[in-house]
């Protein structure tokens, strides 16, 4: 049988929560009797197997043996309508306690729930920018052609949301370069989003980069017929 220490809770707070559960209690009603009775037998348990119990559960003892001994003192009957109930402000605490505990528990999950998604870092684009060697698009500047890709992946982020599951198969420039002038040879001319027709962030990426790449190396036109267009590709010569 597992045995709970006082070194699987946060707090006081946190142990008195652990007792009201355990022992079905009602949190709103809390029998101060029973919950400092099985408070004090917890502390003396951990004592007795020699550990270090932290002055703050000590004090939240002394607290509960107050409140215990002020329920316990006689009352004239015209003091019981003005004086509050002893437990009134343990109660409002282990309530807010609770509130909080609950909600790092919903961050917690959240953050193992955001450890299966997994992010590429940006790709440098500066050797698409290399002076020596100018980019040449044709008619479509390096800017338009990034406008263009931006708004395809917002328009495809309010589809669906982008599948960021690591994927086993590998796509390298060169491949996709290959692939891409392949479709080419047989459609002659097509538009630039239909090159993106597996939506995966390493596909999507690798295919831009490629259409770069082709566009450098002056294997393929780039084509916008008028502002706000769509942009097509084409082998050059053809």
């Amino acid at each position: 049988m597992y045995q709970v220490t006082i070194n699987d809770f946060e707090g006081p707070m946190d142990l008195l929560l652990h007792l009201i559960k355990t022992h079905d209690m009602d949190i709103m009603n809390i029998s101060i009797d029973e919950i400092t009775k099985q408070y004090l037998l917890f502390i003396e348990k951990q004592e007795e197997m020699n550990l270090n119990v932290a002055s703050e559960y000590l004090i939240m003892a002394s607290e509960l043996i107050e409140i215990k001994s002020s329920l316990l003192l006689p009352k004239k009957e015209e003091e019981e309508e003005e004086i509050e109930d002893p437990r009134e402000t343990l109660i409002n605490r282990l309530l807010e306690y609770k509130m909080y505990k609950e909600v790092t528990n919903e961050f917690e999950k959240l953050e193992e729930e955001r450890k299966n998604y997994y992010t590429k870092p940006q790709d440098n684009l500066n050797e698409y920018r290399n002076e020596d060697e100018p980019l040449d698009l044709g008619d479509v500047d390096l800017n338009k052609l990034m406008e263009a890709f931006s708004k395809f992946l917002v328009r495809k982020q309010e589809e669906k949301p982008l599948n960021t599951k690591i994927s086993k198969k590998e796509y390298s420039v060169r491949q996709r370069s290959t692939e891409i002038i392949s479709v080419l040879k047989k459609k002659k001319k097509m538009n630039f989003e239909e090159l993106f027709d597996v939506y995966k962030k390493d596909y999507v990426i690798v295919t831009f980069l490629s259409i770069l790449s082709l566009a450098r190396h002056g294997e393929i036109k780039i084509v916008q017929s008028d502002n706000f267009e769509q942009i097509s590709l084409s082998l050059r010569g053809e």
